[in-house]
Formats: C-alpha cells, structure tokens, sequence
C-alpha cells in the first residue's frame, strides 16, 4: 500500500512544488487558483508529477494532473491515491532492471514510424530520420576541449546506455556493451575568416543531410570545430529513431557536466529505456489501455481530414533532402508580456500558439475544420528516474480542430485548450497506432496527418534548469547562437515552438517542394502577427476572419494536401497462381500468424502493420533473393501484388 502523506503537512508540501515550479514564494499559492492561472502549462505537469512521486511517495497519471487543476484539488486527488482508492488510471506496470541488458527490445509506436520511413516506406521519407543542432561557444581552451568532450562522451555512455543503441534490420533495438559515439574535431584556429567559414558551412550540409543511423551506428553524431580567437562551434546530431526532445535536453545537460568536470559524478539511473519499453509490453492488458483504445476507435470515423492546403507537387514524386524553415524569435519582454496575457486568460502559450496556427492554416487551406497532428513527451510516469533518461519516448497526437465562425481568438483557444485536454487525457493508445486504423478505415497509404504542431515551450522550467551557461574547457556557451535542421518522415508542415534562454522560438519546417514560397512566407508572417497581438493584449477579443466553409469539398482547383488520388491496389482472387506467390503467401502467413489462401488477400487487412510490412521484405529476400522496395510493397500489399513487383525485380514479367 501506498505510504500516505502528513494530511496537515500535504498542502504545504504541494505549495512548495508549486512554488519552485513556478518560481514564487509557498505563501504567494492560493488553494482555490488553478496551476495555470499561476503561470503552469502542461509541460510542468510532467514536472509536478514526478516531484510529487518523488517527494510524497504517491503516482499520478498524466491524465490526473490537467494545468486547470487547483491545489485542494491536487491535495484531494493525492490524498486518494495514497489511500488506494480504486482509480480508472491506474497503471498496474512496473519499471525494473532487464536481467539482461543487452538483450532485443520492441521499438515503440513512433519509432517505427521513423524507422519504416528511413527504408523509404512513406511519401516524405528520408535516408535518415534525425535532428541537427549546432551553438557558439566562446572562449574555449583549443589545447583541452577535444580531449574534454571526448571523455565526457565516454563517461556519458556508460551513465546513458542508449548512447550504444542499435537498431536492427527486422526493427528491434538493443543496446551494445560498448561502442560510445565517437567525437570528431575540426581544427581550424589557423585558418583564414573565408576559409572557416566554409568549412562550417560543409561540415553543416553533411551533418544536416546525412544524419546519424542507429541502423548502422550511434544514433548521436558530435563534433567539434575550433575557430581562431578562441571561438568554436559545437555539432550535435540526433536520430529521431534513439532520442526525442526531452532527451535532446538531457542528454546535452549531462555531457556538459561532464565535459566541464572531469570528476563529476551523476546521480546513477535506476532503470533505462529498454527497461522502460519492456514494462510497456503489458500495457494493451490493462484495463486503462483499452479504454483509452475504445474511445479512439469510437471517434475514427468522425475525424476530419489534414488542412487542404495546395500543393505545388504531389508528395508522392517528391523526393526531399532537408526541410526549408521560416523562424521568428521574441524577445524576452514580448515573450514575458505574452506569457502573462495567456495567464490572465487561463489558455497555456502552447494553446495560444496552436490557436493561432489554426487560423493560419484554416484561412490558407479554405476550410475550418482539420486534423491536425501533435507531438507529445507521454513519458508514463513508472519509475521516478524516467524525467532523467534519454530515450525515443515521444509519441503523437491526433487532435481534430474546428474553429467556431464569429467566435474571438480567446473563445477559440478555451475550445482548442477543452479539445487537447480531453484529447491527451487518453494518451496510453499513441497517434500512431490510431493513425493506422484510420488509414485502414480510409484505405488510404497516405500520411494521415501530415500537418504537425510541436510545443515545448516551458521545457527547461519542467527539467527544473536552464542548461549550462559554462562548460570548462568548451568556455561559454552561446545558445542564441545557433543553426539547426530537421528531417521528419510523413510531415508536409510542423510548427515548432521553443525557448532560448528569456525568448521564444517559432519554426515552419516544411517540404519546400510542395508549397509556393510565397504562400508559406505569407502564412508564417500571418502566423507571427497573430501572435504579436496576443501579446500586446489586442488580439484576444478580435473575431479573426475565416473561411465560411467548415469542410472543404472536393474539386479540381489543383492538387491539395489530404485530398490526392490513391493508388489502388490490384483486384486478384482465387489462390496462388504460381511457385512465386505461393512462397509470398507463406510469408504473410508465417509473419502474420494466419491462413493466406487467396492471392488477393491484403497484408494490412490481415493483420499487418508498417513495421511488419519491413520485417516481410526482409523475410522475402532471403527466400526468394530480390528485395521488394518497402514503398512498393506498401502501394499494393496483396500476395499477387508483391509476387508482381518481386518479378519484375527478377527481370521477369
């Protein structure tokens, strides 16, 4: 049984988590105001939970702390927990050491998703799925920092063993008992300005296009170039497929800690991300799961589609390196002022933004009502060391949008702030597990939502500090100072929403190819304004200008996004027609674990999913010696279908 807390102490207690998440006083926090209203968003929920497991011995779900929540409702709700109180969310997992370490473990949703789209499944796929980063320092010590880095690199290694993930060709990860990543350095103290600066700008396109692949390697990519005057810039890649944002943020805090001292000594980690994945392996047995799984399912069919936005392209002839990126900074007194207008109006920042978002795309696409896709931390809150392990937990959201005709921005955003509430409440089932139910109800090979809005905005108050300022040998560091780029299959469009330091960062990464620029130029300085607005306080009361039309209806006004023809698959029946379809059907029966009798049978109706679409083709190599592009696989997934597509890979007809 759980260990209740002091019941006259637990107010007190929760004000003092309150008070050093939101940077006040435990006396400045009223019992009857909502942790928004004081200036909490959702991202410091995660935060608050694992202090309140850590501090008071008691496991809230993410669903139980929403930022509307007061602190009498926050001691009530732990008071019931601690007392065992039966309660809807409960997780009966645990997260515990893996007797073996190094053995094979599940990817998770996303990484699959990742993982199928760097084999060239998906439209908007890419060789490598990964996010690269690089900052300014100032005064390094040129003599000591490589050196610095490189052991702070190994001692990180052995403190995050998912720094030694690989993924295998089937789909599986594990993690190696060695094999740290290795540092590169670029010394180039000696060179002219001209000459630096084009080898930052090479050393940028090869990080940017050719990212870490855990498939073949370490799934981090560090460097370090030394500039004259003792300058330098430090290089970080991350694949998509080992580590999502949370992790970005951890993972640098660590290796900067220890790059500063060479004797210091991390708090150890209890569990690791592998352990992690394992305890999730029950998860679709519980009770939470399932009706988390039965409230989706019961909606899929009322979901709208992705933003009409026309398309210069049809994403299926494009064939992407890297995403173009349109950005905006505030400063800290906007980025202040703005934060203090959404307080005042109890609507988080990252509503604001999504809000505001929508307007952008309801006015571009035509139409008020769209599918949009949200990237999401869903670290389950299992063990209370997870806030400090890097890993790929991040999953994805599918929320649907309806912007109210006549409504005011500050009316529209309470809607948008009820629709993610009610929306991330049922977080156990990801967006990509619905995404591929939706797909099969929609017989679509389409990305089901390709128009992607990401927040983390409040990130580092959540991770309870700024990340370092110094870092010893490696001398200041510059964070404003930055480039980065990013490469995320099935994503036409993202908007991402960041802090540097006292300011806020908005980005639309996007697939150049399938827009005209003028146009995305033209929504994102729609998208700014908007928001420059929210923060003078002006914007809030405006009815902002929409379209009269809720669904737009199909047409031939030009290719639009979420509206493009499919490629229908063959019509073949009766059973395998030769010695060729019939070793298929043996695959689809050996991998699917059910009869295949007819030469039209679909893989995905039977069963199948993406990740075991991969698995088939390998599977189908070694038994038949050709490889069927997983892409193609997937445009006709019946037995007749791939046997085609594996003969005309043999020369055959």
């Amino acid at each position: 049984m759980t260990t209740a807390p002091h019941s006259v102490n637990l107010e007190e207690e929760l004000a003092a988590i309150w008070a050093e998440l939101l940077g006040l006083t435990p006396d400045a926090v009223p019992a009857d105001v909502s942790f928004l209203r004081l200036g909490g968003d959702s991202v410091l929920t995660v935060r608050m939970s694992a202090l309140v497991r850590r501090r008071l011995n008691v496991v809230l779900a993410l669903s139980d702390v929403r930022v509307e929540i007061t602190l009498n409702q926050l001691a009530d709700l732990v008071r019931r927990r601690a007392s065992d109180e039966p309660m809807t969310r409960t997780l009966p997992l645990q997260v515990t050491r893996r007797p073996d370490p190094h053995a094979e473990f599940p990817l998770l949703p996303l990484q699959q998703g990742y993982f199928v789209g760097q084999q060239d499944g998906w439209e908007l796929s890419y060789d490598s799925a990964h996010y690269y980063l690089d900052y300014a320092l100032r005064g390094v010590d040129g003599d000591e920092a490589g050196d610095a880095l490189s052991d702070a690199i190994e001692r990180l290694a052995v403190h995050q063993p998912t720094l030694r993930a690989r993924v295998t060709p089937e789909g599986r990860q594990r993690v190696l008992a060695d094999g740290a990543p290795l540092l590169k350095v670029y010394d180039l103290r000696a060179s002219t300005p001209q000459d630096a600066a084009a080898a930052l700008a090479e050393v940028r396109q090869e990080m940017s296009t050719r990212g870490p692949d855990p498939t073949s390697g370490p799934g981090l990519d560090i460097r370090l170039t030394l500039l004259p005057e003792g300058e330098g810039r430090l290089h970080l890649g991350f694949s998509l497929l080992t580590f999502d944002g949370w992790s970005s943020g951890v993972l640098s805090r660590d290796l900067l800690a220890y790059a500063t001292d060479w004797n210091a000594v991390l708090p150890p980690l209890e569990v690791h991300f592998g352990d992690y994945v394992t305890a999730l392996a029950d998860l679709p047995k519980t009770e939470a799961w399932q009706a988390d799984r039965d409230w989706w399912f019961s909606r899929l069919d009322e979901l709208p589609l992705p933003p009409a936005l026309p398309l210069a392209a049809d994403p299926k002839d494009v064939r992407p390196v890297t995403m173009g990126n349109r950005e905006h900074r505030w400063s800290a007194e906007r980025w202040s002022a703005l934060r203090r207008e959404c307080a005042r109006r109890e609507v988080t920042p990252s509503t604001a933004m999504l809000t505001a978002f929508a307007i952008v795309l309801a006015r571009w696409s035509g139409h008020r009502r769209m599918l949009l896709n949200s990237l999401q931390l869903n670290r389950l809150p299992l063990h209370p060391d997870l806030h400090r392990v890097v890993g790929a937990f991040a999953s994805t959201m599918l929320l649907p949008v309806e912007l109210a005709h006549g409504a005011t921005f500050a009316e529209l955003a309470a809607a948008a702030q009820k629709t993610s509430g009610e929306h991330a409440a049922h977080n156990l089932i990801t967006g990509v597990e619905v995404g591929r139910e939706l797909a099969r109800r929609r017989g679509t090979w389409r990305p089901v939502g390709p128009v992607v809005f990401q927040s983390v905005l409040g990130v580092d108050a959540a991770m309870g500090s700024r990340p370092p300022e110094e870092a010893g040998p490696l001398g200041r560091i510059i964070a404003g100072d930055y480039f980065h780029q990013l490469r995320t299959p099935q994503v036409a469009l993202e908007v991402r929403c960041f802090e540097i330091g006292d300011e806020a960062v908005a980005v639309f990464s996007l697939v150049d190819e399938l827009f005209e620029a003028t146009q995305v130029t033209a929504a994102f300085t729609e998208f700014v304004a908007l928001v420059d607005d929210l923060a003078d306080g002006s914007g809030w009361d405006l009815v902002p200008q929409l379209p009269e039309t809720t669904d737009l209806p199909g047409g031939d006004d030009g290719p639009r996004l979420g509206r493009l023809p499919e490629t229908a698959s063959g019509q073949y029946s009766g059973p395998p027609a030769d010695d060729l379809e019939q070793t298929v059907a043996e695959v689809f029966e050996e991998l699917l674990e059910v009869p295949v009798l007819d030469r039209g049978a679909d893989f995905f109706a039977l069963g199948g999913d993406s990740l075991l679409a991969v698995r088939t083709v390998v599977r189908l190599a070694k038994e038949i010696g050709v490889t069927v592009p997983v892409r193609e696989f997937l445009s006709d997934p019946t037995v007749a279908g791939v046997a085609h597509t594996a003969r005309s890979r043999m020369g055959g007809s």
